[in-house]
């Protein structure tokens, strides 16, 4: 159920009230028990804080891993280009 915040036009009281979505608005201010309500509009009331929202998360087990094995070492391309040039330097 969503927290709805309401002003009175007549007296400035504000208020929030936890309704249904179905529930009609409010009316009667609780403050000077006028019926000047009305319904404002409000930012979201969630926050997303953190490191961020990974889809591997809410996951366990062997469905964590998503691309493959990571445990595989990388494949290194310099190996053959330290020796070569270290041949011609000392010819």
């Amino acid at each position: 159920m969503p927290i709805y915040e309401y002003e009175c036009k007549a007296c400035g009281h504000r208020l929030e009230k936890l309704q249904k979505l179905s529930a009609a608005p409010l009316t009667d201010c609780p403050a000077c028990e006028r019926s000047a309500l009305s319904r404002l509009v409000s930012a979201a009331g969630f926050r997303l804080a953190g490191g961020g929202w990974y889809e591997t998360d809410f996951k366990s087990g062997s469905k964590k891993n998503l691309v493959g094995d990571s445990a595989s070492p990388a494949p290194s391309g310099d190996s053959g280009s330290k020796s070569s040039g270290d041949s011609k330097a000392s010819a």
